[in-house]
């Protein structure tokens, strides 16, 4: 792995491959809020999911990792299209597939739920206190959860901690609820994983410090876990480089 690189909001790490480095990272992390007793069956570790490819290539491979103490583990969704929970576009129906359903002892889930207002999921949040680990992607527009550039919800106001969103610009279908950049800043850590030759050009915005939604996101640390792929088309050169 290359020494961490700047990055606007945290740090950048350049990877062989995304999907281990993200297990590893929530393993380790996992692992330490245990030691520390931070994560108890009372007081769980909450881990916020994603949605996409990557997400689902970093989840099958999170489920492979024998040990971890599920039980203490508390699974939330940062977006989800409103569809049907079942519909193969539902964040939550890819999430238990390749994670939930196929690990042993099964994590406490909260999927979203679009039928109830985003104050239902908020307050889950509030509930919680605090997220113990929110994992992002990045879109080839630079956006994140359901965050995208020119959208309602990446405005919202602080207090204001999951909203309804649509892409002003049509390329992402259906109406959406999402973690607002305040709900993501509950997170004591965001990992970004970034991955495949479709990122490169959002990957080398934020670098320039663009101003994206993945760029404006906060939290006490910010992880970007990028791939040879989008590095080298941002210019970053070679893993390990």
């Amino acid at each position: 792995m290359a020494e961490p690189l700047s990055v606007p909001n945290g740090e950048l790490r350049l990877v062989d491959d995304v999907e281990v480095a993200f297990a590893d990272l929530v393993a380790a992390e996992l692992g330490s809020a245990v030691a520390e007793g931070r994560a108890t069956q009372r007081a769980p570790f909450r881990l916020v999911l994603s949605g996409g490819s990557t997400a689902k290539a970093c989840y099958t491979e999170l489920a492979t990792r024998s040990g971890l103490p599920w039980e203490r583990v508390e699974c939330l969704v940062g977006d989800e299209r409103c569809v049907p929970p079942d519909d193969p576009a539902a964040n939550q129906a890819m999430i238990r597939a390749a994670l939930i359903d196929r690990v042993t002892p099964t994590p406490a889930f909260q999927p979203m739920d679009c039928a109830q207002p985003p104050a239902a999921y908020a307050e889950v949040l509030v509930e919680a206190g605090h997220l113990d680990l929110v994992h992002l992607g990045l879109g080839p527009d630079g956006h994140t959860a359901s965050l995208f550039p020119g959208s309602a919800a990446l405005e919202a106001p602080p207090g204001r901690l999951v909203d309804r969103n649509t892409d002003p610009s049509g390329r992402n279908p259906h109406e959406r609820l999402t973690l607002t950049l305040a709900g993501i800043g509950l997170a004591r850590l965001v990992v970004f994983t970034v991955a495949g030759p479709e990122k490169h050009e959002a990957l080398a915005h934020a670098l320039a410090h663009h101003d994206l939604p993945a760029t404006r996101v906060r939290a006490d640390r910010v992880v970007w876990l990028c791939d040879a792929s989008a590095a080298l088309g941002a210019g970053l050169g070679r893993v390990g480089a």
